[in-house]
């Protein structure tokens, strides 16, 4: 086993890291990606973070791998049409890197390179096939059958982003109107709640892994967030309820003890874990989510609930809609 390099080529940032023999990530570093600088201009800061890496840990990296929004085509080592990064369109990046770094490098798109990650170290384990949707800048997926990727007849098998949801729906960024990316990613909660797009982009990964973990949707996680706070992680009612999840600190205390207290309240993915913890208890005890949403916004004992509950289901209908079935999904 050698000592490799690991690239995440995103839409605004391109996260580079250090893996040992041992497939520890012992040393990672972050830089936006400005692709309307160009190939070159990526390149040679991804080399000289490379190169920063290797030094400050004493070792020599023998390969790399990359990872990048589709479509790409990973025989050739080309990325195509970017919707989410034009500037890099139609570029030979794999050759371009192997050439200014000397070493062998392989490229495949993130979601496929993500799949096998979780597949092999996480919630995949296990399992003959899974699928996995990534969201962020935009939206993608990828699939795994008996061990092995699939990738299609046209290397595409998995691109659902631009799936059309509506057909009359908003204009998306490849041309088409009412793409699910329109709609699910990172950069449309941005537009939808007025709030900076990589915070909600890393929020919707984080619903989504805790969803999948404590069981519940994450789209009617996603909803309660909008309908409760309207992704704002300040938010704060009379009443005590606080955060993204607006959680009744003072109510469930305990909760925030593992997180170091009631003053992670407003720490946006602690809320969103003690509520959901919340949540799930109150589906449980009520017996159904619709009753659960209504012991969750407080209306259990009310006549109505002021149109919470409906607000929040109606929400995750829609969501959930807009997206497609998966046996196993994840987020990066």
């Amino acid at each position: 086993m050698s000592w490799v390099i690991g690239i995440d080529l995103g839409g605004t940032k391109t996260a580079v890291g250090l893996v040992s023999p041992e497939n520890q990530v012992v040393g990672q570093r972050r830089i936006a990606t400005h692709e309307e600088e160009g190939p070159a201009s990526i390149v040679e800061r991804i080399a000289g973070q490379i190169a920063d890496l290797e030094r400050e840990h004493g070792q020599k990296a023998e390969a790399v791998g990359i990872c990048c929004p589709g479509p790409v085509d990973h025989r050739s080592g080309s990325l195509l049409t970017l919707v989410n990064l034009p500037g890099l369109s139609n570029t030979p990046l794999r050759r371009l890197l192997a050439d200014r770094l000397g070493l062998p490098v392989r490229l495949d798109h993130d979601a496929k390179a993500a799949a096998l990650g979780e597949f092999h170290y996480g919630a995949g384990r296990g399992r003959g096939s899974m699928v996995y949707v990534v969201i962020g800048t935009g939206v993608g997926a990828a699939i795994i059958l008996d061990g092995k990727l699939h990738y299609g007849e046209s290397n595409t098998a998995g691109e659902v982003g631009h799936i059309t949801v509506d057909r009359h729906g908003d204009l998306c960024a490849c041309g088409s109107r009412g793409c699910m990316e329109t709609y699910t990613s990172g950069p449309w909660l941005a537009r939808r709640y007025r709030v900076a797009t990589e915070p909600v982009a890393a929020l919707v990964s984080e619903a989504w892994a805790i969803g999948r973990r404590a069981g519940l949707e994450p789209t009617l996680i996603l909803a309660v967030i909008a309908i409760e706070s309207s992704f704002n992680p300040f938010a704060q009612s009379p009443v005590g309820a606080q955060g993204l999840m607006q959680v009744m600190t003072r109510v469930h205390d305990d909760k925030y003890g593992a997180f170091g207290g009631t003053h992670a309240a407003f720490d946006p993915i602690t809320n969103l874990r003690v509520g959901v913890q919340v949540l799930k208890e109150c589906i449980a005890r009520a017996g159904s989510v619709a009753e659960g949403l209504r012991y969750y916004v407080g209306a259990a004992a009310l006549a109505s609930d002021g149109g919470s509950n409906g607000w929040s289901l109606s929400s995750a209908l829609r969501i959930a809609s807009a997206r497609p079935t998966s046996e196993s999904s994840g987020s990066t």
